[in-house]
């Protein structure tokens, strides 16, 4: 339950609204409470107007009217209630979901790496609806059955103390019963939402692989894995759902034992004379009143209760310091960089691994240099350029842009001023020409054309049906490889960047189309600091510093005739491709 105290600033957000609507509970039930006593009034001259042969005597007719306004009235409350505490739930869920969604844009990419997406949208989807019910009926009911229980009980006791004793000794039993109850709900709930949270990534895992799947004939096992945790996430329910079948019928059971000793006391009490039938009838009705709070209470429980576990399970995200973040190191003033970038003894291991990745790297990069990094698969080419933007900080060592320790400029001037094409291509199922204008604020329509000129998509754009405004579908399924790499250059190089990281992006296009791509990239890039990841020759042998890297550690470094000259590894893979090729044109 204590995790529901971290909503307390949401709360205080909307004070003003949530107290005019406990005022409102307070109207409606003064208006509710009133009413058995008019109901008595209306009994007992009904009983004279019937033994004097005047069935409308007396003042029947001005009870049954101040029931029929009372009721009115407290409908009106009731209505206000609903559109103020409800209302304010929904905004705070609305608020709780955008805190949730802006908190884990802040997280490191590593955290992702290690936390399936299923699972993260399970929590905002599932949790978040939860904890939005003790914030809405979890707050409604519980004010009102409390201010019900009070007031109904203190007419009870004006009226009949002695009997209302004897009405209330259930009551103590409905309390052990939700406390026992309760605790087993939050238990059960908790591994419901845990086993949902895997149902969910399946599915999403499913949908995002579907060409995997259909390629590899995968259709039937994908099915059974999903029916089996589906399955399981069922028998969860099950089990939920039995603790709490016997929460209701045991309430019902308890407040039904209530009314049986109020008749049976009650009824003797009238036989003898010591209270009239109306007395009688107010107090049964104040009775049933108070079915719907006690009934109440045990819903209301079952509602903290899975809310509370819902709540934990946010509270670990949201209470998740991001590992990569300004801090009191960051310096404010810096609002631009230039593009400089020196690695100083530079060594960088990954969670969970005993091996660093990268090993004393030295490099020195100045402002408007073309860097290539290549080597064998694995030797941490992607790791290296992940470090310049911060996706990952480094362990030791100094990392500087511009002369200054990378951790002291602002994160959103840092990557702001970068543009990066990772290995994996990523595309919005949206227009080509937002996908593009995605590198940058309000890009207009000639900066997307000529980024697109530059990356070599726009004459492939042109043969669309709707040009620049064709829809592509999810992770841009509807393009080739190609022209997705393309795509995601465009959008680099249309937010002017002062550094330009290409990641093997051009590993899926022809030799002719990279020739051209880096031929205006040359004259783009003038003044501007570039840094190619690639395994071909051909897309580095131009660059003013090739660099090879092998296991985590710089072994070659010069311009290409240099390390061609050189024989090592960057010979090696120099020879291998040549040969490659004249096996092709052979």
């Amino acid at each position: 339950m204590r995790a529901l105290l971290k909503l307390k600033p949401y709360l205080t957000k909307y004070q003003k609204t949530l107290i005019f609507g406990l005022l409102t509970v307070v109207g409606s039930n003064i208006f509710t409470v009133a009413q058995p006593l008019f109901l008595g009034h209306a009994i007992d001259d009904l009983k004279i107007g019937i033994e004097s042969g005047k069935i409308f005597g007396g003042d029947f007719l001005k009870w049954a009217g101040l029931i029929i306004g009372f009721s009115l009235v407290s409908g009106i409350f009731t209505f206000l209630t609903r559109q103020t505490i409800i209302v304010v739930s929904r905004h705070i869920e609305f608020d709780l979901r955008n805190d949730l969604l802006a908190h884990l844009q802040k997280l490191s990419y590593s955290y992702f790496q290690n936390k399936p997406t299923g699972d993260l949208m399970a929590h905002a989807t599932n949790d978040i609806s939860s904890v939005r019910n003790v914030l809405g009926p979890g707050i409604m009911y519980p004010s009102d059955t409390v201010m019900t229980f009070v007031m109904v009980l203190t007419m009870m006791l004006v009226q009949d103390w002695q009997l209302t004793l004897i009405a209330l000794i259930p009551l103590p039993l409905v309390s052990i019963v939700v406390y026992r109850l309760g605790k087993s709900i939050h238990d059960k709930f908790t591994k419901r939402q845990e086993q949902f949270s895997l149902l969910t990534t399946r599915a999403q895992e499913n949908l995002s692989g579907i060409r995997v799947i259909k390629s590899y004939v995968r259709e039937n096992f994908e099915i059974d894995r999903f029916a089996s945790l589906s399955w399981d996430y069922l028998k969860k329910n099950l089990v939920l759902a039995r603790i709490q079948s016997l929460l209701w019928p045991l309430m019902f059971l308890l407040v039904g034992f209530s009314i049986v000793l109020t008749i049976y006391f009650g009824g003797l009490q009238v036989i003898s004379g010591q209270i009239s039938i109306g007395t009688l009838s107010a107090f049964l009705a104040y009775l049933v009143m108070l079915i719907w709070p006690v009934i109440a209470f045990g819903w209301v429980i079952n509602i903290l209760q899975q809310g509370a576990a819902s709540m934990e399970r946010l509270m670990n995200i949201i209470e998740t310091v991001p590992e990569i973040r300004d801090t009191e190191q960051t310096d404010t003033t810096i609002t631009a960089i230039k593009g400089a970038i020196e690695f100083r003894g530079t060594t960088f291991t990954h969670k969970n691994t005993l091996q660093p990745t990268l090993r004393t790297i030295n490099l020195k990069i100045d402002s408007g240099m073309t860097v290539a990094i290549v080597g064998y698969t694995g030797s941490g080419k992607s790791t290296l350029v992940n470090l310049i933007p911060r996706l990952y900080d480094i362990s030791d060592g100094n990392l500087l842009i511009d002369g200054k320790d990378i951790k002291t400029i602002p994160l959103e001037v840092l990557r702001s001023n970068i543009g990066y094409v990772p290995q994996e291509t990523f595309l919005f199922s949206d227009t080509l020409a937002d996908n593009i204008r995605y590198g940058a604020d309000n890009g207009t329509e000639e900066q997307i054309r000529q980024a697109a000129e530059i990356s070599q998509i726009a004459k492939d754009i042109r043969e669309f049906p709707k040009g620049f405004e064709t829809m592509i579908g999810e992770r841009g399924i509807t393009l080739s490889g190609g022209q997705k790499q393309r795509t995601s250059i465009a959008r680099a190089l249309i937010r002017q960047p002062k550094i330009l990281i290409l990641d093997d992006a051009l590993s899926s296009v022809d030799t002719y189309t990279e020739e051209e791509i880096l031929k205006r990239l040359r004259s783009f890039m003038k003044g501007r600091t570039s840094i190619i990841i690639s395994h071909r020759i051909s897309t580095v042998k131009d660059a003013d510093l090739i660099v090879v890297l092998d296991k985590g550690e710089i072994v070659e470094r010069g311009t290409h005739d240099e390390l061609v000259t050189k024989g090592g590894i960057y010979a090696d893979l120099h020879e291998k491709q040549l040969l490659e090729q004249e096996l092709e044109e052979l």
